[in-house]
């Protein structure tokens, strides 16, 4: 058996994105748990490669429902970069219009695609508590969709993402389920952001809600105001859009179809 699937990042974050409506994944995976799946195929070594896999299936309120898988086989309530990949999917192979709507685990999603540029309306974040202490650190907290801790730094090159941001996600601040690590540089008008993700348990390219949680709280702490550009580590920048009350936010930014491909069965023979 064969699987069909899309390879599509933005602005560094990459997905694999299969059109499950017809329950095709289902039956590849068959007896095997489905985040077993997930991690094989979204290894870089043994497998497509990816920071996480989503499914589109039917929904009763949306355009369609997706789900959403980090690199590790975990779920992630939200993921704004997968968004915006997932919605030009949708658009591109005809399963929703040019402005649609996305079922996901934290409520019904909007976005809006414009080419390779897709916006998306967040859901109104929640919890903002400012200057928390973890490790010997100021931490600032908000939850875009998933939970951000946001660390101002002078120099964002030379932070070890990796250690601190991973000392700080297992934390018995943000236990049990902990939370992504953002690393922001204000420059102005635009930040500098990197990102150490749950799930994928290290630093990736790019991390859309946490884009936004640094925009959200550089705005509140140093005073910048709407649209704030946030750029990461590809050197791409996002926009960041947002009304006093924040509850009306959007990020839009550029994506890249990588490729279309097709996986054979045989992959799973490992059982990762």
């Amino acid at each position: 058996m064969e699987l069909k699937f899309a390879k599509i990042q933005g602005t560094g974050n990459d997905f694999i994105v299969i059109n499950n409506l017809s329950g095709r994944f289902n039956r590849f995976c068959e007896d095997l748990p489905q985040e077993q799946v997930v991690r094989i195929l979204c290894s870089r070594r043994t497998g497509i490669g990816a920071d996480g896999l989503i499914l589109i299936e039917d929904s009763s309120v949306a355009d369609f429902k997706w789900r959403f898988f980090n690199s590790d086989g975990s779920t992630a309530e939200m993921c704004g970069n997968g968004m915006r990949c997932v919605a030009r999917f949708a658009y591109e192979k005809g399963l929703a219009p040019e402005k649609m709507a996305v079922e996901t685990e934290v409520g019904v999603v909007e976005a809006e695609v414009k080419g390779r540029n897709v916006k998306v309306k967040l859901t109104p974040p929640r919890d903002m508590k400012l200057n928390l202490k973890a490790e010997g650190l100021t931490v600032h907290y908000i939850n875009t969709g998933v939970p951000h801790g946001v660390i101002f730094v002078d120099r964002l090159k030379d932070v070890d993402v990796d250690t601190i941001g991973r000392k700080i996600r297992f934390s018995d601040l943000f236990a049990p389920k902990g939370a992504n690590v953002n690393f922001v540089e204000v420059r102005l008008n635009r930040v500098l952001v990197r990102t150490y993700e749950r799930g994928v348990e290290g630093e990736t390219l790019a991390c859309g809600t946490g884009a936004v949680a640094s925009a959200l709280i550089s705005a509140k702490v140093f005073g910048l105001s709407s649209p704030v550009e946030v750029e990461v580590s590809t050197g791409e920048r996002l926009k960041v859009f947002f009304d006093e009350d924040l509850k009306n936010v959007y990020l839009e930014g550029p994506t890249t179809w990588v490729y279309d491909g097709v996986v054979k069965k045989e992959v799973l023979s490992g059982k990762g």
